[in-house]
């Protein structure tokens, strides 16, 4: 199948100060490991655009989506809206925290991103050229576990620790395919979408990275060569990463995130010889709104936030030290109090949550489909295998705002998660609806019968 593309990309390292984003606690940047960017790829067939604008961000909250479409519209970019533009993140916890209503957030660095944005638009508008579309399909099952299990005594919890003895199995399934969309131009290929099931928090610390999809984009596009980009688009991961719990293996390091990156770039270069012709010639785009209602908080779960902030009055929610869903496993208490606060802050809010869907259909063969925030596997295996079970479908997740201003982003669980235990469906990490899944996946396939 044929079609016009472009690229285009643009560093956006932060130049204020602001901390980095993932953890519970502030994490003020002091150096740069690798470089963050935003990456631009246009679609162009006849008078028919899409774009693909991936950050290497946490998440792309829904003021910076606005921020970015209002700038496009302002920089004449008559080509691309809303209707036609997927805006997603890599989730890397070692970028800027751009979620305002976030401790350590600084609103400079908004227009900033937005800029560089519009500028990696415009240098792919700027390189449309005609290319030729393969795709194909390549798994990995080494760096990828359901962080959820269940333990002996009867409940479900989020990283338990590793060679923890009161482990028992898995709550849940993991999603090894990697689903793979290829251009190839002048008989090279010179363009390469891949959608990978995997957190993004391999490092800790304070030094900006863009975690193991930066190694794994930077290790591809150095064999295809010059001009080449690779765009790492994240799966539903919401209960996936890549703690291996049998292990007392070190995985919170600069090195854990090269071998992850560098180890997924050699299942996918193996894989590229075996790329094949997209089928049919027809390149659609869709467009969907979906609506969920606020979050379900009982007036127990206030009660009970209302007894931990004053069981520990002395803890610091906003010191230094890192606080991760370890800590939160292990009872830390100032990591109890600072979920209490949140959820007493959210018991205040009552919006509903709208999330924008997006979708691509090349010919009869791939589809790229959008989720929101932060879903949990089974969701995107759902998408992938059932709705559109007859073709090969990467979904992007993190993609195009997070449901509300207010809204920061957060977990989208199954229906069946909740009760269960775990701090994804703790009102502090998922601000959503405990219906937002089944809701997500109606609107999709009612989307789906138009590509």
């Amino acid at each position: 199948m044929k079609i016009q593309f472009g690229v285009g990309r643009r560093c956006i390292n932060p130049q204020v100060p602001i901390s980095l984003a993932g953890y519970f606690n502030i994490r003020m940047w002091d150096k740069v490991l690798d470089d963050l960017e935003v990456r631009a790829i246009i679609f162009k067939q006849g008078p028919d655009y899409a774009a693909i604008l991936q950050f290497d961000l946490v998440t792309v909250p829904l003021f910076l989506c606005d921020q970015i479409l209002d700038s496009v519209r302002k920089a004449g970019i008559r080509e691309l809206s809303r209707e036609n533009i997927l805006i997603c993140a890599t989730h890397t916890h070692t970028g800027p925290e751009v979620r305002l209503g976030r401790n350590g957030a600084n609103s400079e660095y908004l227009p900033f991103a937005a800029e560089r944005a519009v500028e990696a638009l415009r240098e792919a508008l700027g390189s449309l050229r005609e290319g030729e579309l393969e795709y194909g399909r390549t798994a990995d099952h080494r760096f990828i576990f359901n962080r959820r299990y269940w333990m002996k005594n009867g409940n479900v919890l989020t990283n338990p620790g590793k060679l923890n003895a009161a482990i028992l199995r898995p709550e849940g399934e993991i999603d090894p395919e990697i689903p793979l969309l290829g251009i190839r131009c002048d008989g090279k290929l010179a363009v390469l979408v891949c959608s990978i099931v995997n957190h993004t928090d391999t490092i800790g610390g304070n030094g900006v990275s863009a975690d193991w999809p930066g190694f794994l984009r930077r290790s591809i596009e150095a064999d295809l060569g010059e001009g080449s980009m690779l765009i790492p688009l994240i799966g539903a991961s919401g209960n996936i990463n890549h703690f291996d719990v049998s292990t007392d293996m070190p995985q919170t390091q600069y090195t854990e995130a090269r071998r992850i990156g560098t180890g997924y770039a050699e299942t996918i270069r193996e894989a590229i010889p075996a790329l094949r012709p997209v089928k049919g010639d027809s390149f659609r785009t869709v467009f969907g709104e979906a609506d969920a209602p606020p979050r379900e908080i009982s007036e127990e779960e206030i009660a009970e936030a209302k007894a931990v902030m004053e069981k520990y009055p002395d803890e610091d929610i906003n010191g230094g030290a890192d606080m991760t869903s370890e800590d939160l496993a292990r009872g830390a208490p100032v990591v109890l109090k600072y979920f209490a606060s949140v959820l007493l802050n959210q018991a205040d809010y009552h919006e509903t949550q709208r999330f924008f869907l997006t979708g691509f259909s090349f010919g009869s063969s791939v589809v790229i489909a959008s989720l929101p925030s932060e879903p949990f596997t089974e969701i995107g295996l759902a998408l992938r295998k059932e709705i559109f079970r007859e073709r090969v479908c990467l979904v992007a997740a993190l993609a195009n705002g997070t449901g509300s201003y207010h809204c920061g982003g957060g977990y989208i669980p199954n229906a069946w998660n909740y009760g269960r235990g775990g701090y994804e469906t703790t009102p502090r990490s998922n601000p959503f609806s405990m219906k937002t899944s089944a809701i997500l996946l109606k609107k999709w396939r009612e989307l789906s019968e138009k590509i």
